[in-house]
C-alpha cells in the first residue's frame, strides 16, 4: 500500500494516541525525563505496562517519538507542542478533534447524499452545540487559545502600525489577538466583542495578564448588533466560520465600526492559490463543513470581499505559521 494511503488510513488511530499520551502525560514525562524505556514511562505516569507499551509502538511509527534501542523520546522539534507549559501546545486542540469534531465527521456522509443545507435544517446550530454549557464553552476558548495566541504575536507584528489606539477584535473569545496585542503595544486598548456568555473567559485572560482596564468586553450578536467603534477592526479565525454573504455583511459592518484612515484585519489559514494546500488548511477545510457554516479561503477571496465591503489598500502580509493577515484600509473622509 502506498505509504501517504496508508497513513490516511490509519490516521483515526495517529489522533487518537496523541491525545491518550498526553492526556496521561506520556509527553509530559519524555520531556521532563529524556528518553525512557517502557517500563520507566508506565511507572512515572501511573499507566498500565502493556497499554502504553503498545501506544508508544504506535507512536514510535507514526514517527511522532523518536527511539533507539527501546527507549522513546519526543522529536525537539515537537516538543514546544507536546508540552503543556508551551504556548505552542497544542493539546487542547487535540481533545477538541478527538471529543467533538470526530463526532460530527460522519455527517459528511449524508451531506454527500442531500447536501448540507437540508441536513443541517434538521440539525441544531452549530454554535448552539459548541456554546451549549459552560464546559462547552471553555474547551471551545481553550481549543481556540491554543491555535491562536502564539501566533498572533508575529500577526501583531506584521499588522504594524494597524495595532494603534483601539482595537475591536469581534468575536474574539477569551482574547488571544487582543492580549498578544496589548502586551506588544503599550498604548494600546482594545475590546473584545463576543456573546454575553463568553465574558467570564475573557475576564480570567485580562486577570492572568493583569491587563486591567486595558482590556473590555462587549456583549453581542455581530449579526444582530453593530460593532463597537474602533481604530483598528479584527476578525481572528472568524470568517472562515460563514460563507461569503455573511462575511461580507460582517465586513461592511466593520467598515462602519472602522475610524476613518483606520484598518480591518482579516487573520486566517489561507489555501495556496491551488485552492488544495496545505495540508492542514484542506483538512481543517472539511472541518469546518461539519462544525460551521463557512469555508477556508485563498488570500485572493479574502481581498475580494474586503474590496466588496468598501475597504481599499488590501493586502496580503504571511506569517512563517499556519495563519496570515489580510488587510483593507477604511477609507478616509470623504473617500
Amino acid at each position: 500500500m502506498p505509504e501517504a494511503l496508508e497513513r490516511a488510513i490509519f490516521g483515526m488511530h495517529a489522533t487518537h494516541a496523541v491525545h491518550l499520551a498526553d492526556r496521561h502525560g506520556v509527553f509530559a514525562f519524555l520531556i521532563a525525563h529524556g528518553a525512557s524505556r517502557t517500563g520507566k514511562i508506565a511507572a512515572g505516569t501511573g499507566t498500565d505496562a502493556e497499554t502504553v507499551g503498545r501506544l508508544l509502538v504506535a507512536l514510535r511509527a507514526f514517527g511522532v517519538l523518536e527511539g533507539d534501542d527501546g527507549e522513546y523520546r519526543v522529536p525537539e522539534a515537537s516538543i514546544a507542542y507536546l508540552d503543556p507549559s508551551a504556548s505552542r501546545y497544542a493539546g487542547a486542540f487535540v481533545r477538541h478533534l478527538v471529543g467533538s469534531t470526530s463526532a460530527r465527521m460522519p455527517q459528511l456522509d449524508a451531506y454527500l447524499s442531500h447536501g448540507k443545507a437540508r441536513v443541517d435544517d434538521k440539525l441544531p446550530d452549530p454554535f448552539d452545540v459548541m456554546y451549549a454549557d459552560d464546559a462547552a464553552v471553555e474547551a471551545f476558548v481553550s481549543a481556540m487559545w491554543q491555535l491562536s495566541f502564539d501566533v498572533s504575536g508575529e500577526l501583531v507584528e506584521l499588522a504594524g502600525p494597524a495595532m494603534a489606539g483601539h482595537l475591536v477584535d469581534v468575536g474574539g473569545a477569551n482574547g488571544p489577538f487582543s492580549v498578544a496585542a496589548l502586551l506588544r503595544v503599550p498604548d494600546l486598548r482594545a475590546t473584545v466583542f463576543d456573546l454575553p456568555h463568553v465574558a467570564p473567559h475573557l475576564h480570567r485572560a485580562r486577570e492572568a495578564y493583569r491587563l486591567g482596564e486595558r482590556l473590555a468586553f462587549a456583549p453581542g450578536d455581530f449579526f444582530r448588533d453593530e460593532l463597537p467603534e474602533g481604530d483598528c477592526v479584527a476578525f481572528g479565525y472568524v470568517l472562515s466560520d460563514w460563507d461569503d454573504d455573511a462575511c461580507l455583511a460582517l465586513l461592511r459592518k466593520a467598515r462602519r465600526a472602522c475610524r476613518s484612515g483606520g484598518r480591518v484585519l482579516v487573520m486566517d489559514r489561507l489555501f495556496d492559490d491551488d485552492g488544495h494546500r496545505p495540508l492542514a488548511t484542506a483538512v481543517m477545510n472539511l472541518s469546518m463543513h461539519v462544525e460551521t457554516r463557512g469555508r477556508h479561503r485563498t488570500a485572493a477571496e479574502y481581498v475580494g470581499l474586503l474590496r466588496a465591503a468598501g475597504l481599499t489598500d488590501c493586502e496580503v502580509r504571511r506569517s512563517g505559521r499556519e495563519k496570515h493577515l489580510v488587510v483593507g484600509r477604511a477609507p478616509a473622509g470623504g473617500e
